[in-house]
């Protein structure tokens, strides 16, 4: 009997009883309202930018509506402004380079690796075309850290983290978004903590918290953030910075809370499967995996591999015949955006080059979401699925050469 796999792919686990209790309480008092607070009352927007920050190691801390408010945030703190350039990664998703857009500079893309990483050859030979990095950790995969930090420091290129897949995440024990100037986390549903949307952005210089600060729209209400430079900080600093609302309120805050103190057990549990799926895929014909090199501490909220140099017809063959069987897949190498999957050359506001040796990974990138609703078992299946169907479709590549 043909085994099949009944469970979603995009049902997420239900939020814990007792963040649903501490959201239940800020409805009952109904100060929803980061700034809306009684005497001696600490937002719960302002707990959490202060554990968050205690967590990562990070001096200062902002809450913000979403992952991508985070990174428009950070490239205007950085100075970034209209016609200016900004570096990232090939391998991404849409609201990267539509924060880049959004502060009216240009995306100038970097090629990506067989390893989903940015390729760090590529970026050295653009370097002196950009004042910024916006720098993607892609689906969770992080590139040597130590080296693109050196590249980018000698040239005097800024670097912004988008952490979006990487919170709890670290490269030689130093955790993601802790290395450049800036990092930026979602808590968006499909991330490591689940607020539906939101996000958070860490730094630790004074001035450029200050300044994403008051681009969140602080109201000059600045002295009731813990996770922030002290009053003196925004002296100048409040008359000169527009205000672009995008703050986080009381309820996401207290929904986040009790996750955030359960997010190395997560961790470890996400981890669990991505490892049970990559021991199911290892030597299938035609399939090839990511590398991880032991400096990555990743956290696996999904799962991707490569079918490199597969026809497009091979490739739909393979999407089609797992889906049958109840495995949902995404293809990065489709010629028209679907869902959430998009390439380079899929954002026509952002000019373009070809890259060949990006372009050939990306038309083999399949990806997977991998929801704690999976147990072990259910990767199980799910990689004997996939690795039954791509060897079926590769014999019959093989017998038809």
């Amino acid at each position: 009997m043909t085994e099949r796999f009944t469970g979603s792919f995009t049902q997420q686990e239900p939020i814990p009883d007792d963040a649903i209790a501490a959201a239940n309480a800020v409805m009952r008092h109904g100060r929803l309202h980061r700034y809306n607070t009684v005497e001696g009352e600490v937002a719960e927007t302002a707990l959490l930018e202060e554990e968050f920050a205690t967590l990562v190691g990070a001096k200062y801390c902002l809450a913000v509506a979403s992952g991508g408010y985070a990174m428009t945030t950070a490239l205007r703190a950085c100075g970034v402004g209209h016609g200016d350039k900004v570096l990232t990664n090939a391998f991404t998703l849409a609201p990267v380079p539509g924060a880049i857009a959004a502060v009216g500079a240009e995306p100038v893309f970097v090629g990506v690796t067989e390893d989903l990483v940015i390729d760090l050859d590529h970026l050295a030979a653009k370097l002196d075309q950009a004042q910024a990095l916006l720098l993607s950790h892609m689906r969770g995969h992080i590139c040597d850290m130590e080296r693109l930090m050196a590249l980018c420091d000698t040239a005097g290129v800024a670097v912004i983290e988008d952490c979006a897949h990487t919170m709890g995440a670290a490269w030689n024990g130093v955790p993601s978004g802790r290395w450049g100037r800036f990092g930026c986390y979602s808590t968006q549903t499909y991330k490591h903590i689940n607020s539906g949307e939101g996000g958070l952005l860490i730094c630790d210089g004074a001035e450029d918290m200050a300044r994403a600060i008051m681009l969140s729209g602080s109201y000059m209400l600045f002295e009731k953030h813990r996770a922030a430079p002290p009053p003196e900080t925004f002296a100048q600093i409040k008359y000169e910075t527009p205000n672009i609302s995008g703050r986080m309120d009381n309820l996401r805050a207290a929904i986040l809370r009790p996750q955030l103190k359960r997010l190395a057990e997560q961790a470890e549990r996400w981890n669990a499967r991505y490892r049970v799926l990559e021991s199911g895929l290892a030597g299938t014909p035609g399939l090839r995996l990511t590398d991880r090199p032991d400096a990555e501490q990743f956290v696996a909220s999904s799962f991707q591999f490569l079918l490199l140099d597969w026809t497009p017809e091979a490739v739909a063959d393979v999407l089609g015949r797992c889906a049958a069987r109840g495995v949902e897949l995404k293809w990065f190498g489709g010629s028209e955006p679907v869902g959430f999957t998009s390439r380079y050359d899929s954002w026509r506001y952002a000019a373009s080059q070809p890259m060949p040796a990006s372009d050939r990974v990306l038309a083999g990138v399949i990806d997977m979401r991998l929801p704690l609703t999976f147990s072990l078992e259910d990767c199980a299946l799910i990689a004997r699925i996939i690795r039954s169907e791509v060897g079926a479709v590769y014999q019959g590549q093989v017998a038809a050469e």
